[in-house]
């Protein structure tokens, strides 16, 4: 551990510094925020009304549109002269989400990155091959601070020229490489075409995040860059990335409940869901300063559990994120999640892990088809090897999802490859 009295810390005592960083931020942020002001007003709260972690309940929710709202500063309860760093999403579908961090939100988050790296078995004799994007989206400069903070190598490649990566990741003694799933794939392909051997390569580990991947897919990945992989997850809005992540147990991923507390939803009716249940997780920062949320929604599907780890970590952990509630589809009134897809098409193996959804609609019904790409020895196998592995793939998501697709085998590498997340989902239906 990085950091065991923080990360073994009893649960009893856990919950009282919860509490006490609870009642310091729902002040502040009725104090310096109009806008949580106005909202509790309207739900007829105060902060003096939270006299357990249980009242949380009755707190209103904060969404992604409650920040654009408020675009670009109307959350922060720091003037700029105290905010040392500024990140911002893309704002394709409107206007963008900015967050902001003062010099102790980013200690912050350089500590809970340590902790992450630390948990992926990075020390401080290790080399760090950071692949996220840099820039104003959070990956390549939280994964950086906290793998300084262990003491550790870094190299900021950053996306892209996946070649020169490769050379480097092998010249440079690369001993942890950070970056999304579906890149690792890219890296482990280039790195077949380069006709070098991840057994060269000093690498061990991988911490990887940024989208839903399935069990699945970690194994597919620790195959091919012969390593063992970590998740990890974030969000801008309440951290970046470093918000929980794996320890060698794989048993769920910690959350630093001394800086957040996590709650589950049921995502259509908002009632608090009991411990073990599947639904939309929702996280209040406790000690961020710059910009606090209280009750944020982060439309991450996954469950939770308080029992200890193996591990000798207390904090809770989350399941593995099998999909966001804006990232599911449906489809003749059934709920699809591309990981569940992704799941059954690695199970059966005999593809790449390069797949697509294309939704559409034909009439009045929708329909789907699943493209993935066959591997080179089954590409060049007979027809009848084909159709009956179109049928065997059809014949499963008919079987897990209740649903019939069409399936579309494709030669190899024409699915395009990603320097970050990759394109899951064409939904055409938005286009009629």
């Amino acid at each position: 551990m990085w950091n065991q009295r923080c990360e073994s810390m009893p649960r009893e005592q856990l919950s009282r510094l919860q509490f006490l960083r609870l009642k310091q931020t729902l002040e502040a942020v009725y104090q310096l925020v109009p806008y949580y002001q106005q909202i509790f007003r309207k739900a007829g709260v105060e902060p003096g009304d939270i006299r357990s972690l249980d009242d949380l309940a009755g707190l209103p929710f904060t969404v992604k549109d409650n920040l654009r709202e408020n675009y670009p500063f109307g959350l922060f309860t720091n003037g700029l002269n105290e905010v040392v760093r500024l990140h911002s999403s893309s704002g394709t579908t409107g206007l963008p989400t900015v967050v902001g961090y003062t010099r102790n939100d980013l200690e912050v988050w350089a500590e809970l990155m340590a902790r992450a790296l630390s948990g992926a078995g990075a020390v401080h004799d290790s080399v760090v091959h950071i692949a996220y994007g840099y820039g104003l989206f959070t990956g390549g400069l939280g994964v950086h601070y906290g793998a300084e903070r262990i003491g550790a190598t870094v190299v900021p490649v950053s996306g892209g020229q996946t070649r020169r990566q490769v050379r480097m990741m092998k010249d440079l003694g690369t001993t942890l490489l950070a970056c999304t799933p579906s890149y690792a794939l890219n890296i482990a392909e280039t790195m077949m075409e380069m006709e070098i051997d991840p057994g060269e390569l000093a690498l061990s580990s991988g911490l990887f995040g940024a989208e839903p991947w399935s069990n699945n897919m970690r194994k597919i990945i620790e195959e091919k860059l012969q390593i063992s992989a970590f998740d990890i997850y974030g969000l801008s809005e309440v951290m970046g990335p470093g918000v929980a992540y794996e320890c060698p147990a794989k048993e769920g991923l910690h959350l630093p409940e001394d800086h957040f507390i996590a709650e589950i939803i049921d995502p259509v009716s908002g009632a608090v869901l009991p411990e073990g249940a599947t639904g939309e997780l929702v996280i209040t920062t406790i000690t961020k300063e710059a910009l606090p949320v209280i009750r944020y929604r982060t439309r991450d599907i996954t469950a939770l559990t308080r029992e200890t780890c193996s591990c000798g970590r207390t904090h809770l952990r989350i399941n593995k994120i099998s999909g966001r509630t804006d990232d599911m589809l449906i489809i003749r009134g059934v709920n699809v999640f591309p990981s569940q897809v992704e799941s059954i098409l690695l199970e059966i193996g005999e593809t790449e892990p390069h797949y697509q959804l294309v939704v559409d609609r034909e009439g009045a019904l929708d329909t789907l088809e699943i493209r993935v790409e066959l591997t080179e020895q089954m590409f060049s196998d007979k027809v009848k090897g084909l159709e009956g592995l179109e049928k065997l793939v059809r014949e499963e998501i008919y079987n897990l999802l209740g649903i019939s697709a069409r399936v579309k085998l494709v030669e190899p590498k024409t699915i395009p490859r990603s320097d970050g997340k990759a394109q899951r989902v064409i939904d055409r239906r938005q286009q009629r």
